[in-house]
């Protein structure tokens, strides 16, 4: 029983108290600026990032271990970068099961330990610990509830991060490479009503017999706290678990909280319903296991050999009787386990493809190699951990273009955008009959495309002034070439890059909508097969088909046809809005926006192949981008009453199954009107209304799956800068271009570690003082003197206009857009250096696509 308690201690608690920690020390270690990490550690030597005015993120890592022996707990601490309260919102897992078991994050004072990272058998901190995060299998983020956070800092919250990271199998480290595995945390210091808590479930004492086929591990404890409601769950066993099921009762009615296999991805899944436990209840747990392959008892315990039967439960309580953390290891009412519901005992099919082995089984090493070369290639499985998160220190969401309308990625992955300049797509914008009715403004005189490096976020090259007046889809071929569509136009252009001479190609008629083989009506898209060089062109908001033609230009077929009723048939379109080709299955999918679903079709054929639909696409799919048996999509702002969020989605091609779901950190999607992902994990997603450009990360890359490729990963980024150095000089940029560069500079120098608001804020000042004190002075000459009042206006104008950034090296990108006279500053405002989203006027009228795409008559056709 003694060993029973020391377990439950360790794995629980985690409060040893085996030495006396100086607090001088602690303060000492809080003091210190900057962490050393190892150099095979990428992005980790930052861990404070600032976001906003109130929100940052925390990155807390190992930094750069090895572990020399199998089941081996290492535990590292942070200190809050802050004395005042603050809730963590969000959590983002940085590791991998080829080399992590699992990870726990606990909250505590003080730490069992002042050095860098720490064996955990000493302990995890000496007072108290509240669990606070738990993660195991490559699960994916923790998403919290608006409005609820967990409580630290302050008078009351924890001061300290303790991370313990529990390296199972070692055999991922026989080359010595060092791991910087942990967990980034999105805090803010804004205060939240709701306060977040874990309730931990957890069996000490379950015994598993050699070749039993069914043991059952039941918990149970009464409540006896303030209401507490539950949002979210997570379970956790070994290889023999089965599955874990957990419930309320109350007045001997079971009510589900939640039941999932733990050989799944062993994330913190949202309960299906809201569940509220109050007073009196009591909160019930059971874990399946089989003890059938084993030829020796299993016990509960810490190392892989053992087993677990832990159940977390995330709940939130009203922040004046908030508890952050409560256990129970208990089974007060073993009887009651005979009226559990059937479900419990039934444990939950998993197919092989969606099992990840732990890493730290031994029975995974004898697996005979050649079952490995039979593994489906990975556009057929796919592995459940792939997520996607903004990275946050990319300055491109700096970039303000005007309406980001296409976005993609050319042969060297440089991000190239197309935008609409000053120009903006209302209700003004065209007739009953679809002609463009601002025809008087001329084409856009700036550039409409530009090339980005995707490290930097450096304007590489722009072209495209004089072509066009409302930009739309933006594509690339394998040689590089760009597809674009033009809206106003109603016609398709392929352009070289590299030339100056003039598009390559036009299908389609200037300013003549149609539905003819020679005409289009506001086409959208435009997908190359990249073997055949078959031309396939969406059309568009007023035709509702796909047309096909040659690699020169001439048409061959078309299909579909305009949505009827509710219940759309296959090959029925409202607005087909994005293509993307599958080539190595020979398909072509279709996102139709207005019936909100993708549509998958044969490129030789055109048979209908699948429809992808989910009720949280809502009611629209804006966009979608293809790689590597991953379909990516954005969908469209919720119409009123719909509660669908605007978002982005991962899914596994083969099944059409989401994965993933992803929202940027730094401003909000509005309408995300174009996608574009990458072979590397990285995907872009361009917004027609915030003018804005984000990129997003896989998780995976970001990881790496172990810190040894990281270090290739770090050299291949900053190779590109060198490049990218080199060309500039070769080739000197224009004007603009080296205006625009030197401006992203001021605005975000990379790995600065000094917010560029703090600067801002420190220079104004003292110039705000100087110039209060000149015109206090001046006034008072003019009382004296008489001097004329038009004087002093325009010597503070000047002073006034330099603070703005109206001066030269100002803060101002538009002045790369603004080369015309009368230039328009709609779509391309000037930078807020105070952290504010609200890049565009209210009142500009560029709600244009969602309000102006309603089906409208029909379009007359035209010869």
């Amino acid at each position: 029983m003694a060993g029973v308690r020391s377990l439950l201690v360790l794995l629980v608690l985690q409060s040893s108290c085996w030495g006396f920690r100086s607090p001088l020390s602690v303060f000492k270690r809080f003091k210190e600026t900057t962490r050393s990490f190892s150099d095979e550690c990428l992005g980790t030597t930052r861990p404070v990032i600032p976001i906003d005015s109130s929100d940052f993120a925390l990155d807390i890592r190992m930094p750069g271990v090895t572990p020399k022996q199998s089941d081996t707990y290492f535990c590292m601490s942070m200190r809050l970068p802050t004395d005042e309260e603050a809730f963590v919102i969000d959590f983002k897992p940085r590791a991998s099961m080829d080399t992590v078991h699992h990870m726990l994050l606990f909250g505590c004072n003080m730490p069992s330990s002042t050095g860098s990272y720490w064996f955990c058998d000493e302990g995890t901190c000496i007072d108290k610990s509240n669990i606070l995060y738990a993660w195991a299998r490559n699960a994916p983020p923790t998403r919290l509830p608006k409005g609820v956070g967990f409580r630290v800092g302050g008078e009351t919250g924890s001061k300290y991060f303790v991370l313990q990271v529990h390296y199972g199998d070692i055999s991922a480290f026989r080359d010595n490479h060092k791991d910087c595995s942990g967990v980034s945390l999105h805090l803010t210091r804004l205060p939240q009503p709701l306060i977040a808590g874990m309730y931990l479930m957890m069996s000490v004492d379950t015994v598993i017999p050699a070749g039993e086929k069914v043991v059952n591990s039941d918990i149970s404890c009464q409540y006896k706290k303030y209401p507490m409601h539950v949002f979210a769950y997570r379970v956790h066993t070994h290889r023999l678990g089965k599955v874990v099921s957990g419930y309320r009762v109350r007045d001997e009615q079971w009510t589900l909280i939640g039941r999932q296999s733990p050989q799944l991805p062993q994330a913190f899944y949202p309960v299906e319903q809201p569940v509220d436990v109050s007073f009196g209840d009591i909160l019930a747990a059971r874990c399946v296991f089989t003890g059938e392959g084993r030829t020796e008892a299993t016990h509960i315990g810490g190392t892989s050999s053992d087993e677990m039967c832990n159940l977390y439960i995330m709940y939130y309580m009203e922040a004046k009787h908030a508890v952050s953390f409560m256990t129970c290891t208990q089974n007060v009412a073993p009887d009651m386990f005979r009226t559990i519901p059937p479900e419990a005992n039934i444990p939950i099919p998993v197919q092989p493809d969606m099992v990840m082995m732990h890493g730290h089984h031994k029975e995974t090493e004898s697996k005979d190699k050649t079952s490995l070369l039979q593994q489906p290639k990975r556009e057929d499985v796919l592995e459940q951990d792939f997520h996607v998160e903004e990275a946050l220190d990319w300055p491109g969401v700096y970039l303000l273009p005007g309406q980001v309308s296409g976005v993609a990625l050319d042969p060297k992955n440089n991000l190239v955008i197309f935008h609409r300049g000053d120009h903006v797509w209302d209700g003004n914008s065209f007739d009953s009959k679809f002609v463009y009715q601002q025809r008087g403004l001329g084409p856009i005189e700036e550039d409409t495309i530009l090339v980005i490096d995707p490290n930097n976020a450096t304007v590489l090259q722009s072209s495209g002034k004089n072509l066009f007046y409302l930009p739309h889809g933006l594509s690339i071929d394998k040689d590089g070439n760009y597809w674009v569509t033009d809206v106003a136009l109603h016609q398709v252009f392929k352009l070289d890059p590299h030339s100056k001479k003039g598009p390559l190609l036009i299908l389609g008629r200037s300013m003549q909508p149609g539905s003819d083989q020679n005409h289009f009506c506001q086409p959208t898209d435009v997908a190359v097969d990249p073997d055949t060089g078959t031309i396939f062109v969406s059309d568009g908001y007023c035709n509702s088909r796909i047309v096909q033609f040659s690699p020169s230009g001439k048409f061959l077929t078309q299909w579909g046809e305009e949505s009827s009723g509710i219940n759309p048939k296959p090959g029925q379109f409202s607005v087909p809005h994005s293509l993307a080709l599958v080539p190595h299955l020979g398909q072509l999918c279709v996102a139709d926006r207005e019936n909100g679903r993708i549509q998958c079709f044969k490129t030789d054929t055109k048979e209908f192949v699948q429809e992808i639909k989910h009720a949280s696409f809502g009611r629209n799919v804006f966009a979608i981008s293809y790689v590597s048996g991953l379909l990516f999509a954005v969908n469209g702002k919720p119409y009123f009453g719909d509660q669908e969020p605007v978002q982005g989605f991962v899914m596994n091609f083969s099944n059409g199954e989401i994965i993933d779901v992803f929202k940027p950190v730094r401003k909000h999607f509005d309408m995300p009107h174009d996608i574009a992902a990458s072979e590397d994990g990285a995907v872009y997603v361009g917004d027609a209304h915030t003018n804005t450009v984000w990129k997003f990360t896989s998780a995976e890359k970001m990881e790496h799956r172990s810190v040894k490729k990281a270090g290739i990963e770090a050299q291949d980024i900053k190779e590109p800068e060198e490049v990218v150095d080199t060309k500039m000089e070769n080739n000197p940029a224009s004007s603009e271009l080296q205006k625009i560069q030197e401006k992203q500079k001021l605005i975000h120098e990379p790995n600065s570690g000094v917010p560029v608001v703090l600067i801002t804020t420190l220079l104004v000042i003292p110039v705000v003082g100087l110039l209060a004190i000149a015109v206090f002075i001046q006034w008072k000459k003019s009382r004296a003197f008489g001097d004329s009042e038009h004087k002093l206006e325009a010597s503070s104008g000047r002073v006034l206009g330099k603070l703005r950034g109206k001066g030269s090296g100002g803060l101002n990108l538009g002045n790369f857009f603004a080369s015309r006279k009368g230039y328009s500053r709609k779509g391309f405002d000037r930078l807020s250096t105070e952290g504010s989203d609200q890049e565009k006027d209210e009142d500009d009228g560029s709600e244009s696509e969602e309000e102006y795409s309603a089906p409208l008559p029909a379009p007359t056709t035209s010869s």
